[in-house]
């Protein structure tokens, strides 16, 4: 099994973001490679995974029991490493397809109301501008956070689009490398005149600093810049950080700053928006993964399909 994950770690580095490479390996190194590492690729049997699966739930690593979803990273790693042996002819069957990892129930999402959002993004306009127009963008785009750390002026066009295209993420070291986006694609948003008028005076702000440092603004440079000059972008999680203490100032309890996403998708299926449109929209490579995550969002659509058709119904029957 060592021989297996050296060289698919080898391979896959040159496409996984370096936070998901890091996991991949604590999961081996911490995980997997104590239980199997010693064993011969085809001769681990599935029903030596299902075993493995039960063991983890009841204790765990060091007498700690891990948890469904712990469970199910591990398994889902498991596969993609004989799906990999199974391409290069190591084995005929793969043991992880018909495997039992422990069933995940879904969370419910708690999801900020307008209400909330608004007061977070004005409470910020107080303290730090920069900060108030990254989480109306947040809000209004259903970007991640180091999407949106990544746009740079040239992104926007005069249309009111902006076009995401790459993301940033925190590397070793301390480094930040910028990637192409989670699915890989670009996709081009709509902006509302209200947010071009935040985006515009972020804009005055980043040029003002660009000529105090005796640098020229430049469509290049970084919306969300961790340097006057604009050349550098800010940190992802140092944006997560800047969000909580404001939650915290404002004794607003429970909302994380991916929660606009959820926002974002939420407000727009509950208003009618295609499914295809959201999709696009939050840079999922199908409307299938968006109906998946936001379906209870579609139970007030619901009722209200219900009604319609009822009074339609209704309307025929008393002709």
């Amino acid at each position: 099994m060592h021989d297996l994950t050296a060289k698919w770690l080898e391979m896959a580095a040159e496409t996984l973001s370096p936070s998901t490479l890091r996991e991949y390996r604590r999961l081996l190194e911490k995980i997997i490679l104590p239980e199997f590492g010693s064993m011969k690729v085809r001769a681990i049997r599935t029903s030596d995974l299902d075993s493995f699966y039960a063991r983890l739930r009841r204790s765990g690593v060091s007498g700690r029991p891990l948890s469904a979803q712990s469970v199910h990273h591990v398994h889902a790693l498991i596969r993609r490493l004989f799906t990999q042996a199974l391409k290069w002819g190591w084995i005929v069957v793969n043991p992880a397809t018909n495997a039992s990892p422990p069933r995940v129930r879904r969370p419910e999402l708690e999801i900020p109301n307008v209400e909330v959002v608004a007061r977070i993004i004005n409470f910020a306009e107080e303290r730090n501008p920069d900060i108030a127009c990254f989480l109306r963008l947040a809000a209004v785009t259903g970007a991640r956070r180091g999407e949106l750390c990544a746009i740079r002026w040239r992104d926007f066009d005069k249309g009111r689009t902006l076009s995401i295209k790459h993301s940033i993420v925190d590397g070793n070291n301390s480094e930040l490398i910028e990637k192409g986006t989670k699915t890989h694609a670009s996709r081009r948003v709509s902006i509302d005149p209200m947010t071009m008028v935040a985006v515009n005076a972020q804009r005055e702000r980043c040029k003002a600093r660009s000529k105090e440092c005796g640098s020229k603004f430049s469509s290049d440079n970084f919306v969300f810049a961790g340097t006057l000059d604009g050349s550098l972008p800010w940190r992802p999680h140092r944006v997560t950080l800047a969000f909580g203490r404001l939650c915290r100032e404002l004794g607003i309890a429970g909302v994380r700053l991916h929660d606009l996403r959820h926002f974002t998708a939420t407000q727009m299926l509950a208003a009618g928006v295609p499914v295809k449109t959201v999709a696009g929209r939050l840079g999922h490579s199908n409307a299938a993964t968006t109906l998946n995550v936001y379906a209870h969002a579609l139970e007030s659509s619901d009722i209200e399909a219900a009604h319609l058709l009822g009074r339609l119904l209704s309307e025929q029957e008393g002709l």
